[in-house]
């Protein structure tokens, strides 16, 4: 027999690793029946028998009765004069389960009159007693296969279920690869579509997190609800990316039983990550159950361990890319520091190994909800509930530390005050958590300081707010009385320098990263460069003044273009091709069931209220269909008028972004106000009229990634449309934080020989592993032994080898034929090689794991289905998809050198030669690319020869003269019509006429017309 690849021997091997024996096991040893109690092997579970579930009150009632007995006998003893004293406490279980949840019961334990049971005994900390120590160990946890968990229909099977003291926390369907099935698409359907959810097991709360899972990725849920399941993906990440990378010991998703479920781990993660939020009068099917993803679990552990050996005075960097739930690892990370303590006396800044190692957390924030989270959720995570403080000046941090505060929130504009707080108080340690990512959301970081001077910034003079926290930090010495964690998407060099952690070469790199990519792959936000089209502006202006002054030309031809672009003329040009974009491709198709909104960036506040007029004027014309915001901060006047934010909008200033929620309002107009921190799950499109560069660029088309799943948002409904910068700008801005046919005829033996050699030069597998898969696949090896080796070929082929798609995809369509011819002719060959019935067997398990990418369609589905000999078919697609790097990114370090504001040499020319010079940059002719170019001759082509008089008046008329001028004519309504979407073009050949023949000349080729 080969090795075992289904579920049933996946099931098996989990089980081994965490009870230290199988089923199969006992089975073979004749002792199935003698409930062998195995425990302390493995990882220290007890193996569970599906006859000692009741179905009814979901427990495991062998395990249950076994840990009270063992661990609180005189608990029980309060009610066993009681004869239906197992009952009486089984339907206070169940009463209070469905009240609360599992999680309380577990954190708070079971009252049944004057007895109090504990059901679960919390990990020990390192200063805890012996005592808190030995009864930790006397939590029994239990893996159950094959469970039959419904009343109504008794067949009906989970396939691993987990238990603590009989009490179930977590439920697992299985699926694998190389049975061609996966967690993805059948474990999570088995779970929406085949599983009741009215069984008292997979009521919401009853299990705090259930689990799709095959050899390569894992999924997670909190709350089971049929088709509207919504499950995360709970995987490592592989090359920066979604997945898990190949393991060297088994199967990728190893890590789950190797790891995460440990008893050590999952007391952890019930008593310091999931919680469950909601106000204390909801119902708890209103609530929401939060159990951690993998990364963040990841990091808060990963920190917690790290300053507990390190001590204080460190620095860590953590990169998390939006959609990463920074609010949810900050207010994990804050309650676990204040309860970390040193390894040992010598730790920097210990004061005792009984004692935490920080007197106070303090989280730097601009986030009201992180605020309101910390405080909702402290009664999850520590007994002492009043330990949380807001402080705004080193008197309140010092107060608050008096009275007891553990946990201090305070804003990036008081960070400053923060620090000369903790410089002074040198005897308390503390740890600052600094949330980067959602500060000035008002559009300006202005301290006290500055505003007490009168030097209040204009919005267009915005701080960086990472460079504010440097200056901030740099301005004051750092002592050794505190660590600093800082959380960004967007590290700029200077920050990787202060946070980072250094490596021996000398670079810097962040603690932890969750990446872009990542989070675009696993569809926590979408991929706002999907869609990206940019406007080339052309321009011609004329000198207005008859003598010649000299100017510096590069500040004239910034300010002449900044003329142009901000002329009201100009921007209501603009305004009316965003509108009629918004209404025809947004409004209209009712993106977001009706609810998607766009916003409009600005270079400075005046353009921003000359665009919210003019959009207010155009929509008055259509009879106000919808409504306009804008936002800006402070006055600006223009020609004389005084304009405000509340004031044009028609309510307060601290009330737009409510407002701008309201369906009535889909354009909000802005010009730094509301770039960075503003969270608009509704935004779908966004156009840009605004020089955007580095992290700001991010940070503002980043308004656009927030995925909306109950409004159905995809990445397709996301547009940007640019007037300002090119495709290319917009690459080199994300770049940095981002971090893939042959055709048989009859058939011939012989070409096993030639795909074999093809195949073999590739590169993908070895010989020797080859060989060694086979030999270990006949010997009956466990399946987790198969797993590196094809995960190995699989990671080069999918990355390793750094293949085009092209040769992905010739790779895996000769490989499929291998399979396919020789498994059709090796029963009749007359003659054997061995050689292509192991690579035959190797590439049966390979093939499935080769990923062939098809930006335009499902490559793996069009590889089996496709002709070659049909296959000729051009997409032409109008928008740009920008494709990222995703490889590291190396930024160079700071300018060390000295800098003035005029060491460059000013270099000046009279007006009209800067005037001239300025058009001819501006309007040099069609400077579309010669792929663009292409795309628009096909695209016109088309169109004219859709037109309703093509055919009789051009295609099918053999009179010259009258076939020329109804040429002319179509091509005239043609452009007429596509005016808008081609105002470049439109407007040199209206201009040139030169180019206008030469254009039209081609297009008659291009429709077939003799010139």
């Amino acid at each position: 027999m080969p090795s075992q690849t289904n579920e049933l021997a996946l099931e098996a091997s989990i089980e081994k690793i965490l009870a230290g024996t199988s089923l199969e096991d006992l089975k073979q040893e004749g002792s199935l029946n003698e409930r062998k109690e195995v425990y302390r092997s493995g990882k220290g579970y007890y193996i569970g028998y599906p006859s000692d579930f009741n179905a009814k009150y979901a427990l495991d009632e062998e395990r249950f009765w076994h840990f009270l007995e063992s661990t609180q006998a005189e608990e029980l003893a309060k009610l066993q004069k009681q004869s239906d004293w197992k009952l009486k406490i089984l339907e206070r279980f169940d009463r209070l389960i469905k009240k609360y949840g599992v999680l309380r019961l577990l954190k708070k334990g079971l009252e049944v009159d004057d007895a109090h049971f504990t059901l679960f005994y919390v990990a020990p900390l390192a200063s805890s007693s012996q005592a808190i120590k030995d009864n930790f160990e006397k939590n029994e946890f239990s893996v159950t296969r094959q469970l039959r968990y419904s009343n109504a229909n008794p067949l009906e099977e989970i396939d691993m279920v987990f238990f603590i003291n009989g009490i179930p926390f977590a439920t697992m369907e299985l699926k694998n690869h190389w049975t061609g099935q996966n967690a993805k698409v059948h474990g999570i359907n088995q779970y929406k579509f085949k599983r009741d959810i009215t069984q008292p097991l997979l009521n919401f709360g009853r299990c705090i997190v259930h689990f799709a899972v095959d050899t390569d990725e894992a999924y997670m849920t909190t709350k089971l609800d049929g088709a509207n399941t919504f499950f995360l993906p709970f995987n490592l990440g592989n090359n920066n990316g979604k997945g898990n990378p190949p393991n060297p010991f088994g199967h990728k998703t190893a890590y789950l039983w190797d790891e995460v479920f440990t008893r050590d781990s999952i007391a952890n993660i019930i008593q310091h990550f999931v919680r469950l939020d909601g106000k204390e009068n909801d119902p708890l099917s209103k609530k929401t159950l939060y159990f951690p993803r993998y990364h963040q679990m990841d990091v808060v552990r990963k920190l917690v361990r790290h300053v507990s050996i390190n001590g204080t005075g460190q620095t860590y960097l953590i990169q998390h890319s939006a959609g990463s739930g920074k609010s949810n690892s900050i207010t994990w990370l804050a309650y676990q520091l204040i309860e970390t303590y040193p390894v040992n006396e010598n730790t920097q800044g210990s004061k005792g190994i009984a004692n935490p190692l920080f007197d106070s957390v303090i989280v730097v924030t601009d986030r009201r909800i992180l605020d309101k989270q910390l405080r909702d959720n402290i009664k999850d995570f520590s007994e002492v509930k009043n330990i949380i403080a807001a402080t705004f000046n080193s008197r309140d941090l010092k107060t608050a530390l008096e009275s007891g505060k553990k946990i201090i929130i305070t804003t990036l504009q008081r960070f400053p005050f923060i620090i000369d707080g903790i410089s002074d108080l040198s005897d308390k340690n503390f740890a600052v958590i600094i949330d980067e990512a959602h500060s000035s959301q008002g559009g300006t970081t202005s301290d006290k300081m500055n505003q007490a001077m009168g030097n209040l910034p204009s919005e267009e003079d915005t701080e960086d707010a990472q460079d504010k926290i440097l200056a901030a930090m740099q301005s004051r010495k750092m002592r050794g009385n505190a660590s600093y964690f800082a959380f960004t998407a967007t590290p700029k060099n200077s920050t990787l320098e202060k946070f980072g952690s250094k490596q021996t070469d000398g670079s810097y790199q962040p603690f932890h990263l969750y990446s872009m990519k990542q989070a675009i792959e696993e569809g926590f936000i979408l991929d706002v460069l999907a869609n990206y089209t940019t406007y080339r502006s052309y321009y011609e202006i004329s000198k207005s003044i008859e003598d010649n002054p000299l100017f510096d030309t590069t500040k004239a031809q910034k300010k002449l273009r900044a003329f142009v672009e901000r002329d009201p003329r100009t921007i209501s040009t603009k305004a009316e091709i965003m509108l009629d974009h918004f209404t025809t491709h947004v409004v209209s198709k009712k993106l977001l069931k009706a609810k998607a909104k766009a916003m409009v960036v600005t270079q400075s506040i005046e353009s921003a209220i000359n665009y919210y007029l003019a959009i207010k004027d155009i929509l008055k014309a259509k009879g106000n269909p919808f409504d306009v915001v804008i936002a800006f901060s402070g006055t600006k006047k223009i020609n004389g008028i005084e304009y405000t934010e509340d004031g044009l909008n028609g309510f307060a200033e601290k009330d737009t972004k409510d407002k701008f929620d309201e369906d009535h309002y889909r354009l909000l107009v802005v010009a730094n106000k509301y770039l960075t921190g503003f969270d608009q799950p509704k935004l779908t499109a966004m156009y840009v009229d605004k020089k955007l560069q580095g992290v700001l660029a991010v940070q503002a088309l980043s308004r656009l990634n927030r995925s909306a799943n109950k409004l159905g948002k995809r990445t397709e409904d996301l547009f940007v449309l640019d007037f300002f910068n090119s495709t290319e700008e917009i690459k080199d801005a994300f770049d940095p934080f981002y971090t893939s046919t042959t055709l048989s005829g009859a058939t011939d033996v012989n070409v096993l020989h030639e795909l074999k050699a093809s195949l073999d030069d590739v590169g993908v597998y070895e010989s020797y592993e080859v060989e060694d898969f086979v030999l270990k696949y006949f010997d009956k090896a466990d399946a987790q032994l198969l797993s590196p080796i094809i995960d190995t070929a699989a990671q080069r082929f999918n990355h390793d080898l750094g293949l085009e798609d092209a040769q992905k995809a010739d790779f895996k369509i000769k490989a499929k034929q291998f399979v396919k011819i020789y498994g059709q002719m090796a029963s009749i060959l007359s003659f054997e090689i061995l050689s292509w019935e192991k690579l035959y067997w190797f590439l049966k398990f390979l093939i499935p794991k080769l990923i062939v990418a098809d930006p335009d369609a499902d490559m793996d589905g069009l590889l089996d289905t496709i002709d070659l000999a049909t296959y000729g078919l051009e997409r032409v697609t109008l928008n740009s998809s920008i494709s990222l790097d995703d490889s590291e990114t190396l930024l160079d370090p700071q300018n060390p050198n000295p800098r003035g504001a005029h060491d460059k040499d000013e270099e000046e020319d009279p007006l009209d030669l800067i005037v001239k010079s300025f058009n001819e940059r501006w309007f040099q002719g069609w400077e579309a690319t010669p792929e663009d170019q292409r795309v628009k001759f096909i695209s016109l082509s088309k169109m004219m020869m859709a037109h309703p008089d093509f055919q009789t008046k051009v295609a099918d008329n053999k009179d010259a003269s009258t076939q020329e001028l109804a040429f002319y004519k179509i091509f005239d309504d043609v452009m007429a019509k596509q005016r808008k979407n081609e105002l470049d073009l439109y407007r040199l050949i209206a201009k040139d006429n030169a180019f206008k023949q030469a254009f039209i000349d081609t297009m008659k080729r291009m429709v077939g017309v003799q010139g």
